[in-house]
């Protein structure tokens, strides 16, 4: 055993580099996992929203009812707006923000695609024919899981490695 690294308050700070770069890795390793999963499910959720405003969208006007200016960098500087507005979808009126992200006077009405078979879902029109619901949005998660995968694989070959065979033991 080698001499503690410092003391501290009288105790003794011994540091175990082992297993603080096991819980290290743990750690980093689970982070991993959650940032893969989290991909995964935000880029599938993208498609299935693409998908549902080109399959059950239907072309509303919202009347725009208000707007704020969006502030960039030191806050002196309009970097864009954030309009809302009303629209009617079966019978039923819906508040939601004008996704252009331009400014718009207060009355204005502005085209959107709303899904059908979910009011709150819209997008512009531009957007919902340029868009396309496709598996190259799930590159980066697939290769942060492959990296994932091949983390594990390492940590669990070089523990096979490391542990002591029945000849090893002492006898």
């Amino acid at each position: 055993m080698s001499a503690p690294l410092t003391t501290l308050r009288g105790a003794a700070v011994d540091v175990d580099v082992r297993r603080a770069a096991r819980v290290i890795a743990v750690i980093v390793l689970a982070a991993l996992a959650v940032i893969v999963a989290s991909l995964f499910v935000a880029d599938a959720n993208t498609n299935a929203e693409i998908t549902s405003l080109q399959r059950h969208g239907v072309v509303v006007d919202i009347t725009v009812t208000g707007c704020d200016a969006l502030l960039g960098g030191s806050g002196s500087n309009a970097a864009g707006y954030r309009c809302w507005g009303t629209f009617e979808l079966h019978g039923r009126r819906y508040h939601e923000t004008v996704p252009d992200g331009s400014l718009h006077a207060i009355g204005t009405k502005v085209s959107v695609i709303a899904a059908n078979n979910d009011p709150g879902l819209i997008a512009t029109v531009h957007q919902v024919r340029s868009e396309r619901a496709s598996w190259s949005i799930f590159t980066v998660p697939t290769v942060l899981l492959v990296v994932l995968i091949a983390s594990l694989l390492a940590i669990l070959r070089r523990k096979r490695r490391t542990a002591p065979t029945a000849g090893d033991e002492p006898g």
